[in-house]
């Protein structure tokens, strides 16, 4: 297996992980305070959400060349 290969398996993997990572922090007690006054999520959450998005997507598009 190539390096380049193992490096998107890896950020996709990671992004999997940012992502219920951020599911977690979203309901916790905090993250519910924080959204039941604002409508949204803290930043943190979305923090995680895009590094999530962002790792996986580049994961993705390099597994695919």
């Amino acid at each position: 297996m190539s390096n380049k290969k193992l490096i998107s398996i890896a950020l996709m993997i990671v992004g999997i992980g940012l992502a219920i990572w951020g599911y977690q922090e979203s309901t916790g007690a905090s993250s519910q305070f924080s959204s039941a006054f604002t409508g949204s999520f803290s930043d943190r959450v979305m923090q995680l959400y895009i590094g999530a998005a962002v790792c996986f997507g580049i994961g993705f598009f390099m597994s695919r060349k």
